[in-house]
């Protein structure tokens, strides 16, 4: 059955007429999926699906994500982090949700961090947030995980807050800040050490399409609201009053830890 794909010129270029042709008739191309980009499940006999190339210095991946998202294209991804996008497409890694990247330093080589986007309101007023969750426990760098999951409280140890409720701005978190660069998400940066150059803590294997009313509130305030919580203290939410309900449970079960980091990009 043909499927509902669209093929940007560049991914037609880059994976040949032939093979473009194929998927667009219904061959080499799934029906159900899980989006590139907003992680959750597609179906491209049923709605529109972009295909979306990963492309490496020798490896490329083909994608799907629905075209409400982000529209067909070829995404140039450094070879060492394509294989880190092969996790987070197929699923086998990390959290299925907007993004999966590798925090450095603060936590674990091993540890993979899912982040959400969204709009979260206080005093009556909406904030830009993303949502930090890990896809499993968290142990301390140098140790063998036997203390437990150590997550929130590395995180505290950086500068992070406690978020026992969701009516207050956490505080800002200086040195630390959010980069969006032409509208897409893609890092969360942390101080260097010896006060050098800002590092990536969180880096999108490709960069994030975030809403249009995310970006507005950002641009607006300059400030990024960084929620983060334990792995399975969220989870996948399809809608943002769905997240902020697992926001303040997680808040009032002491499981919330947050910060407020400044806009570096537009």
């Amino acid at each position: 059955m043909p499927r509902m794909l669209d093929v940007s010129e560049d991914v037609r270029a880059e994976i040949g007429d032939a093979e473009a042709d194929r998927l667009l008739v219904g061959d080499n191309a799934p029906g159900s999926y899980d989006c590139t980009s907003c992680r959750t499940p597609g179906d491209s006999e049923q709605e529109r699906t972009s295909t979306v190339l990963f492309v490496g210095d020798e490896t490329a991946v083909l994608a799907f994500a629905h075209a409400t998202c982000i529209p067909s294209q070829v995404v140039q991804v450094a070879e060492e982090q394509l294989q880190g996008a092969v996790r987070s497409i197929t699923g086998s890694e990390g959290p299925a949700r907007a993004g999966a990247g590798r925090p450095q330093d603060a936590l674990t080589e091993q540890a993979v961090l899912g982040i959400t986007s969204g709009l979260v309101l206080i005093d009556d007023e909406l904030h830009p947030a993303l949502v930090v969750e890990p896809a499993g426990a968290i142990a301390r760098p140098g140790t063998d995980g036997s203390r437990g999951d150590e997550f929130l409280q590395l995180l505290l140890e950086q500068g992070f807050h406690p978020a026992h409720r969701m009516d207050q701005v956490p505080a800002v978190l200086h040195g630390w800040s959010v980069l969006l660069a032409m509208g897409q998400l893609h890092a969360v940066l942390q101080p260097g050490t010896g006060g050098g150059a800002p590092v990536a803590w969180w880096q999108a294997h490709a960069p994030l399409q975030v809403t249009e009313g995310w970006r507005t509130a950002a641009n607006k305030s300059q400030t990024v609201l960084v929620f983060a919580a334990p792995a399975g203290s969220i989870g996948q939410q399809p809608r943002e009053d769905l997240l902020r309900d697992a926001l303040d449970k997680a808040a009032a079960n002491g499981l919330l830890v947050a910060a407020a980091m400044p806009l570096a990009g537009t």
